[in-house]
């Protein structure tokens, strides 16, 4: 009876490793909307690539980019993460973001490239191969 209990301890121990590995492997597939500095830290913190986007909602360029930044967050392995300015000025400020758009590019928690104006897929598929 005890090597029983054993084992099926051991195959759930096993089993909760595989989970939580297959979770770490997780990509986030969506732009994410950060909410706070620490927020936007978390992020950085908890993935080896983020690229962030300040944007407004007012922006045309911002709006035009759009379509590249869903694809680019479904179909890499960074997270995106999107800062509205209006909304977070001061997170904005702190990031010397003095127009938009403008992407910063994170690599294992450091900033690893900036991007100001419009940029296309293949410019940010590049830009992220390079550090992912």
């Amino acid at each position: 009876m005890t090597d029983e209990l054993e084992e099926i301890r051991a195959q759930k121990r096993e089993k909760m490793m595989n989970e939580d590995a297959e979770e770490e492997r997780e990509t986030v597939a969506e732009p994410v909307r950060v909410e706070s500095a620490a927020h936007l830290d978390e992020l950085v913190g908890s993935h080896d690539v983020v690229l962030v986007d300040f944007y407004a909602d007012w922006c045309g360029p911002c709006k035009m980019m759009e379509p590249a930044i869903q694809t680019v967050a479904s179909e890499t392995e960074a997270v995106v993460a999107k800062v509205n300015i209006d909304q977070h000025q001061p997170l904005a400020q702190q990031n010397g973001v003095r127009g938009v758009p403008t992407l910063q590019l994170y690599a294992n928690g450091e900033p690893a490239q900036r991007l100001v104006g419009m940029q296309d897929e293949s410019t940010l598929r590049d830009l992220i191969g390079r550090y992912a």
